[in-house]
């Protein structure tokens, strides 16, 4: 059988309107160019800068590529 799929179209989507608040808390300085992209494309800059991002898949993914440079709030 197939996962029920929710409004969005995707199974296993998040509620529509969850934000997750996400910190920078250490610097990519010494990190991997991959990790730098990342952290930019989460809209961080610099250390203790927070964005809040739509609660999605992508988002996740994301965070958890550099889990260990940000702090994740929901």
């Amino acid at each position: 059988m197939t996962a029920k799929k929710t409004e969005s179209g995707k199974a296993g989507a998040r509620k529509s309107g969850a934000k997750i608040r996400v910190t920078l808390v250490k610097s990519v300085a010494s990190c991997r160019e991959q990790h730098r992209a990342t952290v930019r494309g989460l809209g961080l800059r610099r250390i203790r800068d927070t964005v809040e991002l739509e609660d999605s898949p992508a988002v996740r993914g994301m965070i958890n590529s550099v889990s260990f440079l940000v702090r994740c709030e929901s």
